[in-house]
C-alpha cells in the first residue's frame, strides 16, 4: 500500500534499533511529533504512537488500547506501553546510532528516551535458540491485508497497530532440555523447520496456529533477536490491522482458554508489553491528521 509505513511490509533488516520514549515533564507532544514527522520516512524509521500520547493530544484512535495483562485466567503479563516507539532499520550499526541521536534531539523535550534495544538478523531469520522465526507469516497482498488498516478514512487508512514484547530467554533452562523436548516446545524440528504432526497441545505452533482461530488470526511478525552482554532473547513485533488477532493468540498462549500454557514459558518470559498505533504516510511524511496535526 502506498500510504503505509513501508518498513512494516519490508523484510527484517540486518540490524534494528528500538527507541522507547515516555512523555516529557511538560507532556505536550505536539511539537515533538511534528519534528519527528520531518525525519521519519516510514522505511528506515518506523514510528508507533502510544495511547498516553494520543490522550495528551485530546484525541482518540478507536482500536488503540492498553496492553492486556490478565485475561481472567492463566499467566499475568507485563504491560509497559511507551508514549512513543521508533524502530530504526538498517545495515550499519553506526548509522543507526547516529539516527538515534537525531531522533532523540528532534522529539525533546516533549519525549524523553526511556530505553534502547539493539537487535539483529541471526542465521537468516532465526531466534537465538536456533529456530526459524515467523515461518507462517502471510506474504504479499495477504501480508498487507493482515497488517494494514483500511476503511477508516483519511488519516487512518494505511495505518497499522503494533504489539511489542521483549522476551528474555533462560538459555540455561533451554540448553538443559533434550533436542526432542526443544522441538516439542516449539512444535517444529530445528534441523529442517518441519512442523511436528504429533507435537503436544502446549507447543507454540499449536497454541498460535493462525488459521485455527475463528475468525483466523493472522498478524505480520517482524521480530528480531536482541542481546546485551550475555543476556538475550527476542524482541517480538507483530503488526495488524487491529490488535484482535494478536490478542486472540496471546489469550491462548497464557492458557486463558483451556488451562494449557504455551511451552515457550518454560525457557523465556516477556518483560514488557506495548500496544502502539503506526500512522500512515502522506507525501513521504508521517500523516498525523488523525491526531489533529
Amino acid at each position: 500500500m502506498e500510504n503505509c509505513q513501508s518498513g512494516i511490509l519490508a523484510p527484517v533488516p540486518k540490524f534494528g534499533r528500538y527507541l522507547n520514549f515516555v512523555l516529557g515533564a511538560a507532556a505536550e507532544p505536539r511539537q515533538g511529533l511534528l519534528e519527528l514527522a520531518k525525519i521519519a520516512d516510514g522505511k528506515d524509521v518506523v514510528v508507533g504512537i502510544g495511547q498516553s500520547t494520543v490522550l495528551a493530544l485530546g484525541k482518540n484512535i478507536a482500536e488503540l488500547r492498553p496492553f492486556p495483562t490478565n485475561f481472567g485466567a492463566g499467566l499475568v503479563l507485563a504491560s509497559t506501553s511507551p508514549a512513543l516507539w521508533c524502530w530504526l532499520r538498517g545495515h550499519d550499526r553506526g548509522d543507526l546510532w547516529h539516527a538515534s541521536k537525531r531522533i532523540v534531539a528532534a522529539v525533546a523535550p516533549a519525549f524523553a528516551l526511556d530505553g534502547v534495544i539493539d537487535a539483529f538478523n541471526h542465521g537468516g531469520g532465526r531466534d537465538l535458540t536456533g529456530y526459524e522465526d515467523g515461518t507462517e507469516n502471510p506474504q504479499g497482498a495477504k501480508a498487507a491485508d493482515a497488517a494494514i488498516a483500511r476503511g477508516g478514512g483519511d488519516g487512518l487508512d494505511g495505518s497499522s497497530f503494533v504489539a511489542v514484547q521483549l522476551w528474555v530467554h533462560d538459555f540455561k533452562a533451554f540448553e538443559a532440555m533434550s533436542s526432542k523436548d526443544q522441538d516439542n516446545a516449539i512444535g517444529r524440528r530445528k534441523s529442517d523447520n518441519q512442523e511436528l504432526a504429533d507435537a503436544p497441545e502446549s507447543s507454540h505452533v499449536k497454541r498460535t496456529a493462525q488459521e485455527s482461530f475463528e475468525p483466523e488470526a493472522f498478524v505480520l511478525r517482524r521480530s528480531m533477536p536482541w542481546a546485551d552482554g550475555l543476556r538475550g532473547g527476542l524482541n517480538f513485533v507483530a503488526f495488524g490491522k487491529s490488535f484482535d488477532a494478536f490478542e486472540a493468540q496471546l489469550k491462548r498462549m497464557v492458557g486463558a482458554e483451556d488451562g494449557v500454557t504455551d511451552a515457550l514459558f518454560k525457557f523465556t518470559q516477556p518483560v514488557s508489553g506495548s500496544y502502539l498505533w503506526c500512522p500512515p504516510m502522506r507525501e513521504e511524511k508521517l500523516d498525523l491528521r488523525a491526531l489533529g496535526l
